[in-house]
């Protein structure tokens, strides 16, 4: 369900409380950690429902540093790509501010990379991660409107939470740096 949606340079910012894993777009983001172990939180719920292809392929590629991205096949999922940002060193250890701010660059920069249209993040680091939403959500808003200042082929950049907290916290930050 759509929440609020804004227009920034011709970029379409949308924001959906839903399942990440159900979007239709080019590519979604799992906020991973560098081993590339999917074993809890959004990275489970990639794997459950794309399958286990997607985990054998980030990890033949781990590990990746904070600050890099990888992209892997998306298994059964709608999408192409599944984007792998690590907002944390091993699983279950605690995110922060610059880790949320490095994924979110590095998953857009990729995104850029793979010349996508569209791309659907979720809360970075605000799961296991610990970092605060009101935090988090403001951090990805910046980070986008950088990234779409800098030049993208994005047209369609989705935040996707089935938090509904989360979710208010996305169009809070969307409405007042996005305008």
């Amino acid at each position: 369900m759509e929440l609020c949606r804004s227009v920034y340079r011709s970029v379409e910012v949308v924001v959906v409380l839903g399942d990440i894993t159900k979007v239709n777009v080019d590519a979604i983001v799992n906020p991973a950690n560098t081993l590339m172990i999917m074993g809890g939180g959004v990275a489970k719920a990639i794997k459950n429902a794309g399958g286990e292809e997607i985990e054998i392929e980030a990890r033949s590629k781990a590990p990746v540093p904070i600050g890099k991205a990888i992209a892997t096949t998306a298994g059964k999922l709608r999408c192409r790509y599944v984007i792998h940002a690590p907002t944390v060193e091993r699983p279950g250890d605690r995110s922060d501010e610059f880790k949320v701010r490095a994924a979110v660059k590095a998953a857009l920069n990729l995104a850029k990379d793979l010349n996508i249209s569209s791309i659907a993040l979720p809360g970075m680091g605000t799961g296991v991660g610990g970092v605060p939403i009101d935090t988090a959500s403001r951090i990805m808003i910046e980070e986008i409107k950088s990234h779409i200042d800098e030049g993208t082929s994005l047209k369609t950049i989705m935040l996707v939470s089935i938090d509904q907290a989360l979710a208010k916290e996305f169009c809070r930050w969307l409405n007042e740096i996005l305008r």
